[in-house]
């Protein structure tokens, strides 16, 4: 599955966004970190790749102005600094 067709199977985790086949995969990771499950978080891993995923996670986490919610933050630092 490619990361087009991921998001098009889940309009509702990028409602507000007008193209969302064109959002880059920083875009769609945090999307789906805050608002998907367990099973989609699974899935992008899967597409993007474990290393690139943790790498993507990480560089938007340090920034002053995430958009990750605190908790989301601390566990997918964790997450990925265990298994990435």
């Amino acid at each position: 599955m490619s990361l087009k067709n991921f998001i098009k199977a889940r309009p509702f985790l990028f409602w507000y966004i007008k193209n969302p086949e064109k959002v880059s995969p920083a875009v769609a990771l945090e999307q789906v970190l805050n608002f998907g499950d367990f099973k989609d978080v699974k899935n992008i891993i899967k597409i993007i790749g474990p290393a690139k995923t943790a790498a993507i996670f990480k560089q938007q986490s340090l920034k002053a102005r995430s958009n990750y919610r605190p908790e989301i933050k601390n566990y997918f630092t964790l997450y990925f600094k265990k298994y990435a």
